[in-house]
């Protein structure tokens, strides 16, 4: 495996007009590149972002640490270019050279490493036939939708084993919900979020009434199930001890009930973070009660942090975990916490974040791992980066 020769970096721009970076990784003649995307609503455990001093501070210290350290390192040797990432940030979450420079550098060093195997980057990790179902958010709200509903998003999740198929039945829902939006709110201007979801004046339960009506339809047209799930981001509307909504605010026990309520009326395939993020007892009440029929996923309460996951299976809390790469740092501590949670019986879901970028890695991160589900938006150019990835991965397998 031929040795990296040089490192570069370069701020670009995320899909909400933020600044990230991307990293080149040059291997012999081969080079490849890896962008890290941005989280709105972060989880309190997740490393830190940047360090202080914001994004140009990381792109100096890439270049005057990072760069001139792993030149001439075996770029196949994934487990110790991460160590020495770990090593020189010195600190438990990244804070030094921030976990999206971690991130970039970590996935670029394995894309160059699957190039130069001339592999794509789901073989060279050791992936197999099988796909995500993609997970697509067709409502916003939240901190992804200012206006919107207080649930964070309204999501689909169409169950068929083939992209070619299940991408544009997400895509067939979106389309579907807007066409009710228009006719419902005739005199409404019906916006977009972060992730390309619509924004509405509606209340939680009548876009979730909305969504599901769409599912349905689809549905039946498409010929295999497309399912309604939400993700509620609890976090970011508990307050003094309980979760407050435009309409009312309900204790922790009746949010659990509430929850499950919507579970049995409204049929959910998954809730990803339906209470706040330290509240391991809640999610394993709540796991008991709807976790036979739902994925109850937690991304603020893991943080794809395996020590946060050991926790949650020590207590029965959830049955599922988000997957975001850049919550921990690097590829290694990714596989790590994916493992860890594969071989507790929790099912795993890889996602983007809320700014993206064009970056297609994170469909071939849930190929090799094995992922049940892939979040990563229905629409916009950003999200389909990654959904016509999974098209193409299909191809090469084969179909």
């Amino acid at each position: 495996m031929p040795a990296i020769e040089a490192l570069r970096i370069r701020k670009i721009l995320d899909s909400r007009g933020d600044a990230t970076v991307e990293v080149d990784v040059r291997a012999g003649d081969i080079v490849a590149r890896a962008a890290a995307p941005s989280g709105a609503s972060r989880g309190v455990h997740e490393v830190v972002a940047w360090p202080a001093g914001g994004v140009d501070e990381g792109i100096a210290r890439f270049r005057t640490e990072i760069a001139p350290r792993l030149k001439g390192v075996d770029a196949e040797a994934q487990e110790h270019v991460d160590r020495i990432l770990h090593d020189l940030d010195g600190t438990p979450d990244f804070a030094r050279i921030g976990g999206n420079v971690a991130v970039a550098t970590s996935l670029a060093v394995a894309k160059v490493a699957a190039a130069a195997a001339r592999k794509p980057l789901f073989a060279h990790l050791g992936g197999g036939r099988t796909f995500p179902f993609p997970l697509g958010n067709v409502i916003g709200g939240g901190r992804h939708a200012i206006g919107g509903t207080d649930i964070q998003e309204f999501l689909c999740l169409a169950q068929h084993p083939s992209p070619s198929k299940s991408v544009f039945a997400n895509a067939k829902v979106h389309k579907a919900v807007v066409a009710t939006l228009r006719k419902r709110l005739p005199q409404d201007p019906i916006g977009k979020g972060d992730e390309g979801a619509w924004v509405a004046k509606l209340s939680n339960e009548d876009a979730l009434a909305v969504l599901a009506d769409a599912c349905r339809g689809v549905s039946r047209e498409a010929g295999f199930p497309i399912l309604p799930a939400l993700d509620l981001a609890a976090s970011e509307f508990y307050r003094d001890g309980k979760y407050v909504y435009r309409e009312r605010s309900l204790t922790p026990d009746r949010q659990v009930e509430f929850v499950a309520g919507l579970v049995e009326s409204y049929g959910l395939a998954l809730l990803e973070d339906p209470l706040d993020q330290e509240d391991f007892a809640g999610y394993a009440r709540l796991t008991e009660l709807v976790g036979d029929t739902c994925l109850v996923v937690g991304d603020d309460l893991f943080a794809t942090n395996p020590a946060r996951l050991e926790e949650g299976i020590s207590k029965g809390a959830a049955n599922a975990i988000l997957i975001k790469p850049n919550q921990i740092g690097t590829l290694t501590d990714t596989r790590t916490t994916v493992g860890l949670a594969q071989k507790a019986g929790y099912r795993t879901v890889m996602s983007h974040r809320s700014g993206e970028t064009t970056d297609e890695t994170i469909a071939h991160l849930a190929v090799a791992f094995g992922s049940y589900a892939i979040k990563t938006g229905a629409v916009g150019g950003e999200r389909i980066a990654k959904l016509n990835e999974l098209i193409r991965i299909e191809e090469y397998l084969g179909g």
